[in-house]
């Protein structure tokens, strides 16, 4: 089974390729303006054992919003597409990811329903971080914490993925978005992943797990 996907999204806000291998190693070819969200990204595509390619650009003289939102669309139709009718997945998963002080909770349903939680208990004061090297357009050295829950509503939106994100401890704004991408990566991996012993049957009593219609812009 070839689970692979690969989008393109142009607004006169972001110009953004992607492309994704539910089924990889963890492979992350990113060129990306914005250093923190590289490095969850990368972080992202290791602990899910998916293999991402990704290229953007946007308007980072408005701010970071724009981009990071459309990423996560972006990223959420590759998985969309990848899954297809989902038949023989596991559909749920679920992962507590510790990290030093931090522990976070991701649980994911791929239902066909988009629907995200998000209690990421963040202080709103930005990370700072150093450019982007080689990139002219790279934003500022520093991160909009706030852009972490539109990131994932725009994934859930475009995946059609039930998403529930949770801090139960933390001080570190740093390790408390990194546990949670952490998190969700691996309880995304765990509900895509084949199980046998469905014989390829689509795992719901209706008998599809096909979303609702529409077009995510």
């Amino acid at each position: 089974m070839n689970r692979t996907a690969e989008t393109a999204r142009k607004t006169a806000e972001t110009d953004i390729f992607a492309s994704l291998n539910l089924d990889g190693t963890g492979k992350a070819k990113l060129d990306y303006p914005i250093g923190f969200m590289t490095h969850m990204l990368t972080a992202f595509a290791k602990h899910g054992l998916f293999d991402i390619e990704l290229c953007a650009s946007g308007d980072l003289e408005v701010d970071q919003h724009h981009l990071i939102e459309d990423t996560g669309i972006t990223l959420g139709q590759c998985f969309a597409k990848a899954l297809g009718e989902k038949r023989g997945i596991r559909r749920v998963g679920s992962c507590l990811y510790p990290m030093d002080e931090t522990l976070a909770r991701a649980a994911a349903d791929i239902s066909g329903r988009p629907f995200l939680v998000c209690s990421a208990a963040l202080s709103g004061v930005p990370l700072i971080s150093a450019p982007v090297p080689g990139r002219t357009d790279a934003a500022p050295a520093h991160f909009q914490t706030d852009t972490v829950e539109d990131f994932w509503q725009g994934f859930v939106s475009a995946a059609l993925i039930t998403l529930h994100l949770d801090i139960l401890r933390g001080r570190s704004d740093h390790h408390k978005i990194e546990a949670l991408f952490k998190a969700a990566a691996r309880a995304l991996r765990e509900a895509a992943e084949i199980d046998e012993r469905t014989d390829g049957s689509i795992p719901s009593t209706k008998g599809t797990l096909a979303g609702p219609l529409g077009i995510i812009v």
